[in-house]
């Protein structure tokens, strides 16, 4: 099953109040969820679960037809993923993929890539494109070990996976690899190929906040 988890939209992407304000954070949030289940849906795998309470999510959710798990204590997508994991060995699911919200550049073909590279018993880790997040991570069986998120969740996620003696495999993935958590994330997501939403609304943001986002994303030539 792939569990994708949605903490409230709301209060999202507080990492980038410097430069944004509630409302664009939540919009740009919004339109990452989009690009990521419209690629979750393309991929056309079938147990697909968002992890949420958020009303957005759950909606856009149904509009894809995949299944809602409530997460309504929204403490966390550590305690999400634990939620949502409980809920799969109840079902005696075989496997878990966990794919974030906020990686918009994410690709069918990637997810495709995970799942041929995954071990019978074992795990798959997709880092985050600076080596210290993880960005998807593949176990089988589902709770083949806990998962524990965070900005350096990467390397305790690969001893944890490597301590339980199973096969672990290490992809480096573009798309999956890039979440947006600060104004380089953003001008990265602003400039790659691409017409997705969430990068109309990023080069969107860049052209109305101009110079001053444009300082903040891009550190001054010395």
């Amino acid at each position: 099953m792939i569990l994708i988890p949605v903490k409230r939209l709301d209060t999202a992407k507080q990492r980038l109040s410097a430069i944004l304000p509630q409302a664009s954070r939540t919009e740009l949030a919004r339109a990452m969820l989009q690009d990521v289940l419209s690629a979750v849906a393309e991929f056309g795998k079938d147990n697909v679960s968002v992890v949420t309470s958020d009303p957005f999510a759950i909606a856009l959710a149904a509009s894809y037809r995949f299944e809602i798990i409530r997460d309504d204590a929204n403490l966390s997508e550590t305690d999400a993923i634990a939620i949502a994991t409980s809920v799969c060995q109840e079902r005696d699911t075989p496997s878990t993929l966990v794919i974030p919200g906020d990686v918009p550049l994410i690709e069918a073909a990637e997810l495709a890539a995970i799942y041929a590279n995954s071990p019978v018993t074992g795990s798959v880790l997709v880092p985050a494109h600076d080596g210290r997040g993880t960005n998807a991570i593949f176990r089988s069986p589902a709770a083949l070990f806990p998962l524990r998120f965070g900005n350096d969740s990467f390397l305790p996620h690969l001893a944890a996976a490597k301590a339980t003696g199973q096969p672990c495999v290490v992809l480096t993935l573009h798309g999956i690899g890039l979440d947006i958590d600060s104004a380089e994330d953003l001008r990265q997501l602003a400039s790659a190929p691409g017409d997705r939403r969430s990068q109309h609304l990023a080069r969107k943001f860049f052209e109305k906040s101009g110079a001053e986002v444009a300082r903040e994303a891009v550190p001054a030539n010395p």
